[in-house]
């Protein structure tokens, strides 16, 4: 019989470690980790990525450019801010505690990266960690300045000013996915450019003068 022979590279078997979560290794390593990024700042660098093989898939290499910036969200939903939970209003908008906030805990985490490195351009961000209070994510940074950057035709695209915090207009990953601007064909149709521009399509009445 024919024994196909599965070669894994290091970044393969650094995947598949990740993927078993509750194993012995990762439970001890996050738990560890995570000990650590409770005591440093909420948004702060970092000297290499936790996970080089996902940053890698989401396009970091380790070369001049690059930066790897850690931020952590506290988590749960977005409780309404009102007085005795009183809303003044209709009971449909009565609600107070089970809202939830309309993108995801790492699009939050990008957006307060690119705040603080004004200078620099979010390329992609991942998970890392997370504990009861919060989820902490890594996000992947490129410097549009520098000369290694705008010489290299595979990543300079960033470099050009309509990529000027991307993370801020639902341009990353995290921020299309929030959009619904994942999906293609059927049961998409009105995602895209993006359900206000359909809406507004929609229910424009438009009455050219010659018809």
């Amino acid at each position: 019989p024919r024994y196909i022979l599965y070669i894994m590279g290091a970044y393969k078997y650094l995947q598949e470690l990740w993927r078993k979560k509750q194993s012995d290794v990762l439970r001890f390593l996050l738990r560890v980790r995570c000990w650590e990024l409770r005591h440093l700042p909420r948004v702060h660098r970092a000297t290499r990525p936790t996970r080089p093989d996902k940053a890698r898939r989401l396009g970091y290499k380790a070369k001049q450019g690059y930066v790897i910036y850690r931020s952590r969200v506290r988590r749960g939903g977005r409780k309404k801010r009102v007085d005795k939970g009183n809303t003044d209003g209709k009971p449909k908008h009565q609600g107070v505690n089970h809202l939830k906030f309309q993108r995801s805990k790492r699009s939050v985490a990008e957006e307060r990266v690119g705040r603080v490195c004004g200078n620099l351009r979010v390329l992609n961000s991942y998970w890392i960690n997370q504990d009861s209070t919060y989820k902490y994510f890594e996000v992947i940074c490129v410097d549009p300045q520098h000369n290694a950057i705008r010489n290299d035709p595979r990543i300079n695209w960033i470099a050009k000013p309509v990529h000027k915090h991307r993370e801020l207009r639902g341009l990353t990953s995290a921020g299309k996915k929030n959009r619904g601007l994942v999906g293609r064909g059927r049961r998409y149709q009105k995602q895209r450019p993006s359900r206000r521009a359909v809406w507004k399509k929609n229910n424009t009445l438009s009455l050219r003068r010659y018809r």
